[in-house]
């Protein structure tokens, strides 16, 4: 299936959750709203045609310039984007999803951009969402454990917001 039905077919079916695509990209991808990523990928995962029954990998990223004169050259507005890379075992294909979140919660810094938990839909996203959480500060709704991963449970911030501070010393232990 083309990329192009692939997009027809899902905004059908889903409507105004389907946000957008880039099909020209190097990894083309399909953007889904931040309440729609967990009935899309389900969706994906059970149609007969589709099979995508593997999620490799949930990545945050931060799109944030902290230089003013770069950041009005950027040409978008600070933003987060979750990336899901998702693929079929049975019928060897793949497909890159989006959601664009907010850098911040109603626009309040230090509150977390939110997006639906797909760990009911893929086992693996367990992790992958905690990941994402404990390193780029990304709320997964409805995940049933969402707690830092690598990071220690009393670390502050997140260490790849583009914005991060990296602390002086931990627990007494000083660092650089």
């Amino acid at each position: 299936m083309s990329g192009q039905n692939l997009v027809e077919r899902l905004s059908k079916r889903f409507g105004d959750k389907i946000t957008g695509s880039n099909l020209e990209a190097i990894d083309p991808w399909i953007e889904v709203s931040p309440d729609g990523i967990a009935e899309v990928c389900e969706y994906l995962r059970d149609d007969a045609e589709l099979r995508l029954n593997l999620l490799n990998c949930i990545t945050g990223v931060d799109y944030f310039m902290a230089d003013p004169k770069k950041a009005a050259k950027a040409g978008w507005e600070p933003h987060t984007e979750v990336v899901y890379h998702l693929s079929s075992t049975l019928n060897k294909h793949s497909l890159v999803l989006k959601v664009i979140l907010p850098r911040w919660k109603d626009g309040v810094e230090g509150e977390l951009p939110e997006v639906l938990s797909v760990s009911g839909v893929y086992n693996t996203a367990n992790w992958h969402e905690r990941e994402v959480y404990d390193l780029s500060g990304v709320r997964f709704v409805g995940h049933p454990n969402l707690r830092r991963i690598l990071c220690p449970e009393d670390w502050v911030g997140y260490p790849l917001r583009k914005d991060y501070e990296m602390p002086l010393e931990y627990h007494g232990i000083r660092g650089r």
